[in-house]
């Protein structure tokens, strides 16, 4: 289980899952919502939700043929916890910032 939740709770897969929960979208949509992603990070990303069945990927047949990503019904139970983890890190970014800040200073003295 704890193998499950790395792959669906780390940073790349809360961006997109975010993404396709508000519609589908298109890899390189997804690639402009997360410019900090790489191209193969996003692949990798998607290839493991594909997998573990809360991503769906659909080829649309125009000119160029086009590959759409699009969160599955298993998918959609993810928004309610995935939404509370999300609100939960902006409320609560400072503190983190500040506790990452004070540990920083900590090893830094503890070094010298």
């Amino acid at each position: 289980m704890g193998h499950l939740l790395g792959q669906i709770l780390d940073k790349w897969s809360l961006s997109v899952l975010n993404e396709l929960c508000e519609r589908p979208c298109r890899f390189n949509e997804l690639r402009r919502a997360t410019p900090q992603v790489t191209q193969k990070s996003l692949t990798a990303t998607l290839r493991r939700l594909e997998r573990n069945g809360v991503v769906g990927r659909e080829v649309v047949s125009t000119r160029p043929v086009a590959v759409r990503y699009r969160i599955t019904p298993l998918g959609k139970t993810l928004r309610p916890p995935v939404g509370v983890l999300l609100a939960w890190a902006s409320q609560h970014m400072p503190a983190v910032e500040r506790a990452r800040e004070d540990f920083d200073e900590r090893e830094e003295g503890a070094d010298r």
